[in-house]
């Protein structure tokens, strides 16, 4: 049988900053022996969607990570319906480029909408996308 872990926060004011969701994310990995290239794409998925849930959808509600064998799955819900978008490119301007990120990094993305906002999740692949 295949082994699933499943780790969920549900942060109280003043929400979830990306050091801790890093810091998770990294806790979660390590137990499930990942490969590194792995570890910093998903590090990087969980930093990118934790800071678009502060800066853009009004703060984190829930992280959610699941790890299975060759795959890991990480949700994040906010308090706004807005779905992310990919910026245009403009490399000279700074910041939006997360969204850009995460599907370029993720195998899948998704967004649900909800009462109470959304929930965006991507799922990565060992050995890329």
């Amino acid at each position: 049988m295949e082994r699933t872990d499943c780790y969920q926060i549900r942060p109280g004011p003043p929400g979830l900053r990306c050091v801790e969701a890093r810091e998770l994310a990294q806790s979660v990995l390590a137990e499930t022996g990942a490969p590194p290239q792995q570890v910093e794409d998903v590090v990087t998925v969980v930093s990118e969607l934790v800071s678009n849930a502060r800066r853009h959808g009004g703060g984190v509600t829930a992280l959610r990570i699941t790890a299975r064998a060759g795959a890991v799955t990480i949700e994040v819900s906010d308090r706004s319906p807005r779905r992310p978008r990919v910026q245009p490119w403009a490399p000279a301007q700074p910041g939006g480029f997360g969204w850009r990120m995460v599907n370029r990094l993720a195998h899948t993305t998704g967004i649900h909408s909800h009462h109470g906002g959304k929930t965006v999740s991507a799922t990565l692949v060992a050995g890329g996308n």
